[in-house]
């Protein structure tokens, strides 16, 4: 294997300089692309979509459980998968592994549960087996062909307005479904993003301070603000906000 050079301590920071350069202007580009996404059109979704889960019959409004926003990952856990039914596909249950702690998503008034077409309690032993606590549902019709996710995985954004109307925001799927997993990454994709002030949103958008509104995830039900993360050294991290015309 050739290895890339070795160097002295300076050198190498001299490097890493060089790199930090390029990683901020991904990031900033990152950022970027989010608040363009929190101004995509939306579609309204007028058809009844069903799902089967632990108690019963729910619809996709169900699937919200009274939050704002809806995040669904189409997991391939049917026959025909590798391994069915003692186990799902590969590559789904990777991505279901990266996923850290609900509650944080649920902080941001976001819900995250995964579809497939699989019985409940198959899913049940599937979810039991692998330690997962997302909400996994099974679909009864066309959910899947309707929003581009029959033939292969993808993660679908959704919005409710005050009318319990239902709103197609986004979707992600190929290897965008690659950098899915942190709180971080499903908000970027959602119509409210991470709902924190530094981020440039429409007007009106919910917004908080940044880092304030983290908690210990059993913390949620009586939440604290963090004093230090309302600090000029904390607001700093996030640069100047640049807003749009």
């Amino acid at each position: 294997m050739k290895i890339p050079p070795i160097v002295s301590a300076q050198e190498w920071e001299d490097a890493r300089e060089d790199m930090l350069v390029k990683e901020k202007e991904l990031t900033r580009a990152r950022d970027a692309l989010a608040a363009e996404r929190r101004r995509m059109p939306r579609m309204e979704v007028t058809e009844d979509y069903r799902f089967e889960g632990p108690e019963g019959e729910l619809s996709l409004l169900d699937l919200f459980e009274g939050r704002r926003q809806l995040v669904v990952y189409r997991f391939f856990f049917e026959p025909g998968v590798h391994g069915w039914p003692e186990s799902g596909c590969r590559g789904c249950s990777f991505m279901a592994d990266q996923v850290g702690h609900l509650a944080h998503l649920n902080a941001r008034d976001t819900t995250l549960v995964h579809v497939s077409p699989a019985p409940q309690e198959d899913i049940t032993r599937y979810k039991a087996r692998m330690g997962w606590q997302i909400p996994w549902y099974t679909f009864t019709g066309d959910f899947d062909k309707d929003f581009g996710v029959d033939e292969w995985h993808g993660t679908n954004a959704f919005y409710r307005d005050d009318e319990g109307r239902i709103f197609r925001t986004y979707f992600i799927n190929s290897r965008g479904d690659e950098a899915l997993g942190t709180p971080w990454a499903f908000l970027d994709m959602t119509a409210l993003g991470r709902q924190e002030k530094w981020e440039d949103s429409p007007e009106g958008y919910p917004q908080t301070e940044p880092y304030a509104w983290w908690n210990l995830h059993d913390e949620y039900d009586e939440p604290t603000v963090h004093e230090a993360a309302l600090s000029a050294a904390a607001d700093s991290q996030r640069g100047a906000r640049s807003p749009r015309p």
